[in-house]
């Protein structure tokens, strides 16, 4: 599998470029929210090379992709770590390049530990701002319980994650990144589906409006009626010949 990381910024980094689009896979990008030492960055490791690190600098907002196959359809995924999110005053201490990600994103994993309350705290919060930035209501967000392994130290029971996903519509999902793969790719795989449903229904049509618009019929009779006069032109030629 191939993984690159980059840190280039979202502007940079967002779909565009010469080149036919049938010609690339579709593209899908999520951005990893949450507070400080949740498991941020670990936990997209985690999801795209299966392995587990123990020990992560602290990140300053990479980028990483990767490919991969959603319903027999290739999908090229980037996945936006960012730095912890923490609460100021009763409000989100959210400068603007963590705007600028959840602005960028197609989907959202809100990360939280069960180790640390101050990280469930956090969710509510969380959320409402996505969908702040986020109008409409169609972004598709996935809450992640991370850390289920140190139960010896929990400070949040797993049905309180699980009743507040219910209260904000969203999926919930318990890992625990050091030991177990399979729901940190259930997790991610989930929010592909979504997005590429919602891509496959309203992108096309938006495609065929904006970028390929007919010819107005004025502009067709000025082209038929200079096509006339042409072929008028040399038949004249030809019969005075």
């Amino acid at each position: 599998m191939r993984l690159t990381q980059s840190m280039c910024t979202i502007a940079e980094c967002a779909p565009g470029g010469d080149g036919p689009a049938t010609a690339r896979p579709r593209l899908v990008k999520i951005a990893v929210v949450g507070g400080s030492g949740v498991g941020k960055t670990a936990l997209v490791v985690r999801f795209l090379t299966r392995r587990f690190i123990g020990d992560y600098e602290r990140n300053a907002g990479n980028l990483y992709s990767r490919h991969i196959q959603v319903d027999g359809e290739m999908l090229a995924i980037q996945v936006q770590d960012t730095p912890g999110v923490q609460i100021h005053e009763h409000s989100l201490d959210c400068n603007e390049q963590l705007n600028r990600c959840i602005r960028w994103a197609d989907a959202l994993v809100i990360v939280f530990s069960i180790t640390d309350y101050k990280s469930f705290e956090l969710l509510s919060h969380l959320y409402h701002h996505v969908r702040q930035l986020h109008p409409g209501n169609m972004v598709p967000v996935v809450i992640v319980a991370n850390k289920a392994d140190l139960l010896h130290i929990k400070e949040v029971e797993p049905q309180q994650g699980l009743q507040l996903a219910n209260m904000l519509g969203c999926t919930f999902y318990e890992v625990s990144v050091s030991e177990n793969y399979n729901n940190v790719f259930n997790a991610f795989h989930l929010l592909c589906k979504e997005v590429n449903k919602q891509q496959i229904t309203s992108t096309p049509e938006r495609r065929r409006t904006s970028l390929i618009p007919r010819p107005k019929s004025p502009n067709m009779q000025d082209l038929k009626r200079r096509f006339k006069q042409a072929l008028s032109a040399k038949v004249r030629t030809v019969t005075s010949v």
